[in-house]
């Protein structure tokens, strides 16, 4: 049975899988003994809020998944794990 989407669900959608493909990105640069740990975190997150068709809920849940993101990136950095 397919869904029916309104323009602003798929626009969250499509928000959501570029969070996960950036966040699966920044994985590459992490050390190769954190990688699987890193990603399995990931996608268990993601899997977590799977079913949440809160509106509000998925925007605070992306706001809070960039901020966490660009905190990974930076930590790399600091690391010494460049792009």
């Amino acid at each position: 049975m397919a869904l029916a989407f309104d323009l602003q669900d798929f626009l969250l959608r499509a928000r959501v899988l570029k969070l996960y493909r950036q966040a699966l990105r920044v994985t590459r640069r992490a050390p190769v003994h954190a990688r699987g740990e890193l990603r399995s975190t990931i996608r268990q997150e993601m899997e977590d809020s799977r079913d949440c068709n809160d509106r509000q809920r998925i925007r605070y849940l992306l706001s809070a998944g960039l901020e966490r993101l660009k905190r990974l990136d930076e930590m790399l950095d600091m690391q010494g794990h460049p792009e």
